[in-house]
């Protein structure tokens, strides 16, 4: 992890929710940022213990989905020539990566993150 505290606005944090299959989700490589982590360690935690990660949880998107979020969103436009799919998480699913030890390493301001 990194001893660098990243400031996010609460409007930075809300436009990193989205609403795919109907829920509120927050997507893998936001969390590793929020986290401090490499995405690839935020995701193999979740292939590591797939029993915690039931799919009201977390899931993988689609392909589609994949290429709405690209289409959508130029943060995102590096996975447009990738195999993988990312992950999804939900508020449940965030409240367990938080059980792994993950400390969040980023200061909010003007107010609370919530999903």
């Amino acid at each position: 992890m990194t001893d660098i505290k990243k400031t996010f606005e609460i409007d930075d944090m809300q436009s990193r929710i989205f609403n795919i299959r109907g829920k509120q989700v927050m997507m893998d490589r936001d969390l590793a940022e929020l986290y401090g982590v490499e995405t690839k360690a935020l995701n193999q935690a979740v292939r590591r213990n797939p029993e915690k990660f039931p799919e009201r949880f977390c899931f993988r998107l689609e392909e589609r989905e994949k290429d709405g979020l690209v289409t959508n969103c130029d943060r995102f436009a590096a996975l447009k020539h990738s195999s993988s799919l990312p992950y999804a998480f939900t508020e449940s699913g965030v409240a367990i990566i938080e059980g792994f030890g993950y400390e969040v390493v980023c200061i909010f301001e003007d107010g609370a993150f919530s999903f």
